[in-house]
């Protein structure tokens, strides 16, 4: 059983916010401000910050403790695109040729690390990749913030990360239900648990 407070350390790539052009050359964000515009809203808050990441995953960890084995420190890796690179990777892994918002690379393919590996490294889950600019959109359409819905997809990824999967319709309930808990530990609900349900 853990002993002390979980260590997180979330690597983030942000190839959306920052001053990188992306793969079509236009700067992601006057994407999202065409967005935001078009749907007669104001441009998105700027990104959140590595320490709010460390902060959302860690409370998210430690909320799902009990589920977990007893390691202490984890890592993960977060990288924040647009809607041509995902779907790129979508095609790649997945086969389908179309964007997507979230995407989860679990690391992990046994159900408890080996022990020695454990004691020495901090556990790496895997790797998240989230469109913002698909964000963006489902997050007017929904009527929340963008941040709002980068953390609905960061602690959905988080799960997949974790072994959970939704094949069938009583399993993404019980996942939905999960990450409406999951935001709820860090201050924010997004209602989608119950839009969904009435879905």
């Amino acid at each position: 059983m853990a002993t002390g407070p979980i260590q997180v350390e979330v690597y983030v790539e942000d190839y959306f916010f920052g001053d990188k052009a992306l793969s079509d050359g236009q700067n992601s964000i006057e994407i999202v401000q065409t967005l935001a515009k078009e749907a007669g809203e104001t441009a998105p808050a700027p990104p959140i910050e590595l320490a709010t990441w460390d902060s959302w995953f860690r409370s998210w960890l430690e909320a799902l403790q009990p589920d977990l084995a007893s390691e202490q420190a984890y890592e993960l890796s977060l990288r924040l695109t647009d809607d041509a690179e995902i779907q790129q990777l979508n095609a790649q892994y997945r086969q389908k040729d179309q964007p997507t918002d979230v995407l989860a690379f679990a690391a992990l393919e046994t159900e408890l690390p080996l022990p020695e590996i454990v004691e020495s490294e901090p556990l790496y889950l895997g790797d998240v990749v989230i469109s913002v600019e698909t964000a963006q959109v489902q997050a007017q359409q929904h009527g929340h913030s963008l941040e709002q819905e980068l953390a609905w997809l960061a602690a959905h990824a988080l799960l997949h990360l974790l072994g959970w999967d939704h094949p069938d319709e009583t399993s993404l309930r019980r996942m939905l239900q999960q990450q409406e808990f999951l935001l709820q530990t860090i201050g924010l609900s997004s209602g989608y648990y119950q839009e969904e349900l009435l879905a």
